[in-house]
């Protein structure tokens, strides 16, 4: 798990002056009311598109890739959505860290509790199971505030400012287990904990294999099913959505994968894949598609994205 907090006075040396005034401003955000935050968020995701090309490619490349059914016209759109989508989790990551309870509690509507807590009853571990959506910093808090059953995997950042305080903000909700500790991970599922796992980006690695995602092959993690073998926890997943306007935020957990793991990792992990496919294709727009998810199986191997990153978009 995260080890003791950094003091923020060891980060007041000149090369933090420009995040410490970034992070005033996103913490400004955090009180601003629903509407006008996300009226900022989509500006921010405007700005994002334009000054941001090789993101901007990465996004269009997945697209064509992911939906060649699309006209040139529909991808280019769903592109600039995937941007407004972005700036919104600006906005949405404020107030995870920061807003409070109350607001936060306002903001969502949550489904499907009863199988968690039915899953964990039995006393073998929950891995909570979902993908990297843009929404996912603030519906993370939602299904994991007040309980602390509930664990939460975490990517460090370059960064050591920014991580700490992200740090900080993802702790208001739950304990962080370091992406990389695995050993910790599968301790906490033995104890009976549930732990809240996105095993959804290109992995290559021991616990790598080809499944197909959107009807392509490309190297996948493995480790949902090897852990829920390992430690015999359910299953759980659970799907987050950023609802119309002003709506808020749903939750919505899924009953517990029957037949889980089953014989093969392999099966298992396109089996994850497919439901995580059918997560996007309800709102693609709010996937996090700035990811390379398609990389070549192998070191080597031709990348889907060897092109001009810079050339300019029509």
């Amino acid at each position: 798990m995260t080890s003791d907090r950094t003091p923020l006075y060891k980060f007041l040396s000149p090369r933090y002056w420009v995040l410490w005034i970034a992070l005033a401003k996103m913490r400004l955000f955090s009180i601003l009311p629903m509407g006008m935050g996300m009226a900022i968020g989509r500006t921010l995701g405007r700005l994002m598109y334009r000054i941001l090309p090789k993101r901007r490619y990465v996004a269009a490349r997945n697209i064509e890739l992911a939906f060649p059914e699309k006209s040139p016209a529909e991808q280019e759109q769903l592109v600039k959505d995937i941007f407004l989508s972005l700036g919104l989790s600006v906005i949405e990551t404020t107030w995870s860290w920061w807003a409070s309870d109350k607001r936060v509690q306002d903001m969502q509507k949550i489904e499907g509790i009863e199988y968690l807590e039915q899953a964990l009853a039995r006393g073998k571990g929950v891995i909570l199971l979902t993908g990297h959506f843009t929404t996912l910093e603030l519906t993370g808090r939602m299904l994991c505030k007040g309980r602390p059953d509930v664990f939460a995997m975490y990517r460090r950042h370059r960064n050591p400012l920014f991580q700490e305080i992200m740090r900080r903000g993802r702790e208001r909700s739950a304990p962080q287990i370091a992406k990389q500790d695995v050993r910790e991970m599968i301790r906490v599922l033995k104890r009976g904990k549930a732990v809240w796992y996105a095993p959804d980006q290109a992995f290559r690695g021991k616990m790598s294999t080809a499944a197909n995602f959107f009807g392509i092959s490309c190297p996948t993690n493995t480790a949902t099913a090897r852990m829920a073998k390992m430690t015999g926890a359910s299953v759980v997943p659970f799907l987050s959505q950023r609802l119309p306007g002003t709506q808020g935020y749903l939750v919505k957990l899924l009953p517990p994968l029957e037949n889980f793991p089953g014989e093969d990792a392999e099966q298992d992990t396109q089996r994850v894949n497919d439901l995580i496919e059918s997560w996007i294709r309800q709102v693609p727009d709010q996937y996090l598609w700035v990811h390379r998810r398609f990389k070549p199986e192998e070191e080597g191997m031709e990348s889907p994205y060897k092109v001009n990153p810079h050339k300019k978009r029509k």
